[in-house]
Order: C-alpha cells, then structure tokens, then sequence
C-alpha cells in the first residue's frame, strides 16, 4: 500500500455544496447541461458552476456520481463540488462514486442526504500525484464506453436515415422520377447516375420512377400496404419479478428497456421489444437473447421476407404510443396495434437494407459488448484503487489488456 496516503475527512478533501433551484418553466434552451440526481434532464443558457465538476444525487436518487467536463447547472435535487481543495477532480469523482450514501438517507418518504451528514465521514486518500494516476486509469476506461456509446449512436443515425430516405421519404423514386420529367429520352442508367448519384447503381435499380394511390397515399408501385397483423405477431412477455431474476448476463427487458439481468432467456435474440403497459408503444432493439417482462411484447415475423431490422423502424415510426389506453395505468392493445396499416417494400430492397442495418447492429453489439466488459473491469478497479489496495502500476497492466 503507498506510503503517502493520509487519513482525513470528506469534508476536508472537499466540500460539497447544495445545488440550485430552476423549475422546467424557467429553463431556456441552451449550450449548458441541467444536472439532476440521475443525470443530464436538459439544458440552459446559464451555467452556476464552471466545469469541469462533480455531481453526486442528494434527493430521490442518492450519491452515484457524475463528472461533468464543461459548465453546468446542478439542480437542488443535488449535491455538487464546490471546493476540490488543490485535488484532482476527476480522482475527487471516482472517490464519491465509490461510497455508499444510501446508509446517510437523512429523509423518510423521499430518500434525502444531508451534506452535513457525510462531511464528517473518513476517508483515505493518496497524493495527488497518484490521484492523477489513479484518475487516468479509470478515466480511460469511462472514455472508452463514452467513446462507444457515442459511435453506436452515430451508427443508429445512419441506420434511421437510410430508412426515412428509402421508406418515408421516397428520395430516391422522387429523384429518379423528377430526372425522369425532366429527360424522357435518357436512359435507365442516365437516370440512376443523375438521380442517385451516392447509392450504388445496382441498388438505386431497384427502386423504379412511379408512384401509385394506396390508403397511406402516393407509395412507389410494387410496393404494398399490409397490416401490422399481417406481417408479425406481438407475442406477450413472461412475469419476472426482481426477487425472482438469478444471477447472469441476459438482459430483462421491461416497457422503456433494460430494467436488469437474468441467466435465462426467453427469446432468442435479436429482437424487438414493445412496450405494452407503463410506455405503451415504446420500441426497443435488443442485440443478445433476452428475457421480456409481462409488461412487453415481443416481435415474431410471420414470414422471413420481413427482416426485423425493417420491422424495427417501421413500427417505430407508426407511432403506436398514440394507440395507448386512456387508464391508470396506460397500456397498448395489440388488437388495435395489429390493423394499423404498415408499408411493405418489394422484397429485394428489403434485403438490401436488412443487410445494411444487420451491419451496423453487429457493430453495435460488438460496441455494446466491449462497454460491458470495460464497466465490470472498472467496477471492479475502483474499490481497489480508491482504497490503495491496488497499487497503480498493477493497474495499469490490467486495464492495459483491454485498451
């Protein structure tokens, strides 16, 4: 254990601070994130505090940890650091992040910690030289999930233009439609070069220059309008209850997603998930196998010549929120879901954007995949580093494996 380390209290390492009052009405949009106990609610053309900072929830959700690099507002539902006192910041957020505040909960109906509660609490910290060393450790590894979370991000972008294009928009029949006016004697190829100038020529081939009346209006010819009951069934999810879910790495899907884990799984993934009750409508991709809750459903195509790739963004963007009951509890009846009318590209458009799609969702699993792995590895890390247990060059080497 380093032999610079010294005992003091939380209080004298830092000082925290309760955050500010700034009601939703009073908030104009801005380049300044509003921070709340869980995370980022919004933004505001004001920042309170200069970056980079540290959050830790103080009403509702307690402790955690944020770390925010730029100005910000921190909301009173939180605790922030005013004062590092000449530490490393970032070290400063691993430290809180890896204490325990819900044994402080000050509040009795709304869980509620009090600064002057935990100011006293003892803590051990190194120099800030190995703050630094500790910080760039762990740091590196948060970056490296940022850095995926961002990239998969970007890949669905790409994935949900493509689809407004070819599905929604039609751009590239209108293209090929509007050359096709205004050059009658050029050919097909003329055409496509013109037209769909960025698709490969074999692509833009397939989708032909003419539109027909359907009952979603002006569809491109050869193209149909089906059912959502014709194409899948929303087949229902199974109880799970929390005390009831074993230890594993299959994701337990809920209404609004990921809600925990489990070592079974119910459907073989991928797969799409609908909420059913609680967010009705809500759609969500999942890469792996998993377990569906009894407040979901899930996707079964009824023919393969209906990808779930499309599926996936064709029943998002039928919005089938809008579907939900008007109870306590709304919910979404599948009955209803099922005669809403759903467009139905010709087949080999279908497969070409399915293996579009299927591209960029591989990589995103793999994406996903790795952030799992570098999570557990830092979860794993901080308690060790933070404590000294874990001296730093022994952690370099670790997390050097997977950097």
């Amino acid at each position: 254990m380093a032999g610079d380390w010294r005992d003091t209290t939380l209080g004298d390492f830092l000082t925290l601070q309760r955050g500010f009052d700034l009601p939703q009405g009073d908030r104009v949009f801005g380049p300044y994130p509003v921070i709340a106990s869980t995370g980022p609610v919004g933004t505001h053309s004001e920042a309170m505090v200069k970056g980079p900072g540290v959050v830790i929830g103080r009403s509702g959700s307690l402790g955690g940890g944020q770390y925010i690099r730029g100005d910000f507002w921190p909301l009173n539902t939180t605790l922030w650091v005013k004062a590092f006192n000449g530490n490393d910041p970032r070290f400063c957020y691993f430290l809180l992040k890896s204490i325990d505040f819900a044994r402080f909960n000050a509040g009795s109906g709304v869980p509620t910690l009090n600064r002057n509660h935990i100011h006293p609490l003892p803590v051990r910290v190194p120099s800030l030289k190995e703050q630094q060393a500790i910080a760039c450790i762990l740091g590196a590894l948060d970056d490296k999930i940022e850095l995926n979370r961002r990239m998969n991000k970007t890949l669905e972008t790409t994935a949900r233009a493509i689809f407004k294009s070819w599905f929604v928009d039609f751009d590239p029949v209108r293209a090929k439609a509007a050359i096709r006016r205004e050059h009658p004697g050029w050919s097909n190829e003329q055409v496509i070069r013109a037209a769909c100038p960025n698709l490969k020529p074999e692509i833009a081939a397939l989708f032909l220059d003419t539109f027909v009346d359907s009952e979603l209006g002006k569809i491109p010819r050869g193209w149909k309008v089906k059912t959502v009951g014709d194409v899948c069934e929303l087949a229902y999810g199974k109880a799970l209850k929390a005390d009831q879910r074993q230890s594993g790495q299959v994701p337990v899907m809920g209404s609004n997603g990921q809600v925990g884990l489990h070592n079974e799984a119910l459907v073989e993934g991928p797969g799409i998930v609908v909420g059913r009750k609680g967010n009705p409508g809500i759609i969500t991709w999942v890469n792996s196998d998993f377990f569906p809750i009894d407040t979901t459903f899930y996707v079964v195509p009824h023919s393969l010549v209906y990808p779930l790739t499309y599926l996936a963004y064709a029943l998002e963007n039928l919005n089938l929120a809008s579907l939900g009951a008007d109870s306590a509890v709304p919910g979404l009846n599948r009955n209803i879901a099922y005669k809403s009318s759903i467009l139905i590209p010709e087949h080999k458009i279908l497969d070409i954007f399915d293996g579009h799609s299927s591209a960029i969702r591989h990589r995103q699993s793999a994406s996903e995949k790795q952030s799992h792995t570098l999570a557990a590895l830092r979860d794993a890390l901080l308690p060790k580093l933070i404590s000294g247990e874990l001296r730093v060059p022994d952690a370099e080497r670790i997390a050097g494996r997977y950097l």
